[in-house]
């Protein structure tokens, strides 16, 4: 029996998602590739990310629709990573680096940087005349 989870995200650029992935202290693998699970329970997915849980990995692959990424992975197995947190965390560095992109293409720079103690993140931008 699988135990794998599938949860849709609002993950689209795989460039931001891999950006994301590495600022959350990850080594990112690309594919296609196996993700493990439970009892050597696979899925495929395009990029991978090992967990300290020895046999589970967190995997992405792209939608059906080919609209963006959704995470598969065993939670079962995975210890130390919350699946809400870890969700939530991905969500706000690939928002991060989406934006950044956006504001450069028109223009901006990015001047200072800073982050809440409620893990809010502050930007700072100035835009070239």
């Amino acid at each position: 029996m699988s135990h794998f989870t599938t949860i849709r995200t609002r993950v689209v650029e795989a460039s931001h998602l891999q950006k994301a992935l590495v600022d959350l202290g990850y080594t990112v693998q690309h594919g296609p590739i196996t993700v493990n699970g439970y009892q050597g329970n696979t899925t495929k997915a395009d990029l991978k990310i090992a967990t300290a849980s020895k046999g589970y990995d967190i995997g992405f692959r792209r939608t059906n629709s080919n609209d963006g990424y959704e995470l598969v992975a065993d939670w079962w197995g995975i210890r130390g990573i919350e699946q809400k947190d870890f969700v939530r965390q991905l969500h706000q560095r690939y928002a991060y680096h989406a934006a950044q992109e956006a504001l450069i293409a028109e223009g901006f720079s990015l001047v200072e940087e800073g982050q809440q103690q409620d893990g809010t993140l502050h930007l700072v931008l100035r835009r070239s005349i």
